[in-house]
């Protein structure tokens, strides 16, 4: 069988459904194809913490532009839809237990602020001034960051917080949403401007004279076609080199694990709420040189990142919270479906006991928990790429690490404009694989610091 199409786009998750959406509902493409083996969103886009923010790290100001950008996006969609993916702007909580650490949170907070991620505000005291956020509401909310230091504050607008919290940073241009629901919604805008929705698995890419000329698929089917778009995943560099390309990428993989908070240690209009220093787990000394006497475990005993993180899932009354927490971030073959670790809800509740005591009542009597997992594909600086190949005719997005969902609007709509022949934005290079062929930018990636990035 052989048809035709202008575009081809492999991959039916948040990055292949976004790119579709722009061509066909902002450039007026009408032949595109949007190709799949699996259901939309099922691969890992819904793996999603379904998070988003605007405070982003440099150097430079790309990330945070591009995320303002998508923030923007998230936002139109909302009020076009009746905010049918329940966009909030609970924000994010950064929290330390340790003094020294609240300079380095007041560094991260003035970096994003000095690139475009709105001011920060400080409260040294418990007096007035610091707006708390609302639970369900996305308009008429602060931006930037509020960095409280009074300890009277901090447990006057977060008591389920501990007692020895001495700094918060409250990032307000942040939040989350339903990403089953702004991917079924972005879907179908785009079908009803006439993309088609093609399950298969695509075998081949077809080049000719060193530029696209069609897709092979597993059934026989060829689609005649003079773009492809490779928005596969974790699979990214699997179909690359069907059409002989090697991108720069690695996989790690991430799990997060749900349960019903039935003692309600978590309000459920908490925002994002993540702890912001190194630890050692809280064992008990027999526990203790227990794993440390075997070399699987020893690593347990040892100084573990900072970053556990933890947030209610669903609706004010619903009782399920996530626990998140990237300990493991060595790179992985990928694996489909992933291997799980079923001790990961455990170890991750233990991470967020400091921070949040009453998390304790369920240290070794977890109600039964729901684990998954996807992968984080990654440059090597972790930014993303929205942007031509060096075959005539492919493109890529992909490399969206753990930010997918908030990220792929405004990298969406920077490959259509590629495809298009528009103009593109002033940090559409930064996410270009023509980056790591700048002597600069190999320079600066030999210095690229570490980040607060989750």
């Amino acid at each position: 069988m052989k048809q035709k199409a202008e575009v081809v786009i492999c991959g039916a998750g948040i990055a292949g459904i976004t790119t579709a959406y722009h061509l066909a509902v902002a450039h007026g493409v009408k032949d595109i194809v949007l190709v799949d083996e699996r259901a939309p969103m099922s691969l890992t886009s819904d793996k999603s913490t379904e998070c988003y923010r605007n405070w982003w790290p440099g150097p430079g100001d790309d990330m945070v532009q591009m995320m303002n950008r998508s923030i923007d996006l998230l936002e139109e969609w909302a009020r076009a839809s009746g905010n049918v993916f329940h966009l909030n702007r609970r924000g994010y909580v950064y929290a330390t237990c340790n003094s020294e650490n609240i300079s380095g949170l007041e560094a991260f907070a003035q970096e994003a602020s000095d690139l475009g991620a709105g001011e920060v505000r400080r409260y040294e005291n418990g007096k007035g001034g610091y707006q708390p956020l609302a639970a369900e509401e996305f308009e008429d909310q602060p931006e930037g960051a509020d960095l409280l230091t009074s300890p009277d504050l901090i447990q006057q607008h977060f008591p389920y917080l501990s007692l020895d919290v001495v700094g918060l940073l409250h990032v307000r241009r942040a939040g989350w949403l339903s990403a089953q629901q702004l991917g079924t919604y972005l879907l179908d805008e785009a079908r009803a401007h006439g993309v088609q929705l093609l399950a298969g698995t695509i075998d081949d890419v077809l080049v000719e004279a060193g530029r696209i000329t069609g897709v092979l698929l597993a059934d026989g089917t060829e689609i005649e076609t003079n773009v492809f778009v490779n928005a596969a995943g974790p699979l990214l560099d699997k179909v690359a080199s069907l059409y002989g390309e090697e991108l720069p990428l690695h996989n790690e993989l991430h799990l997060k694990a749900a349960f019903n908070d039935q003692e309600a240690v978590l309000p459920r209009e908490a925002p994002m709420v993540i702890y912001a220093d190194e630890q050692q787990l809280p064992w008990d000394e027999e526990e203790r040189e227990w794993l440390a006497e075997d070399d699987e475990t020893r690593w347990l005993t040892e100084t573990l990142p900072s970053s556990a993180h933890t947030r209610p899932e669903g609706g004010l009354q619903a009782q399920t919270i996530l626990l998140l927490w990237d300990f493991h971030n060595d790179p992985v073959d990928v694996q489909i479906p992933p291997e799980l670790d079923p001790e990961f809800p455990e170890l991750a509740l233990r991470g967020l006991t400091r921070m949040i005591p009453g998390m304790q009542t369920y240290v070794g009597r977890l109600p039964k928990p729901y684990i998954d997992g996807g992968y984080y594909t990654k440059t090597q600086e972790n930014r993303p790429l929205a942007c031509p190949s060096e075959v005539e005719g492919a493109y890529v997005i992909g490399a969206l690490a753990g930010y997918g969902i908030m990220a792929a609007p405004a990298l969406g709509e920077l490959l259509a404009t590629h495809i298009t022949g528009g103009e593109l934005p002033s940090y559409a290079q930064a996410f270009d694989l023509v980056r790591y062929k700048d002597t600069d930018y190999q320079e600066l990636l030999e210095n690229w610091g570490a980040s607060w990035q989750l």
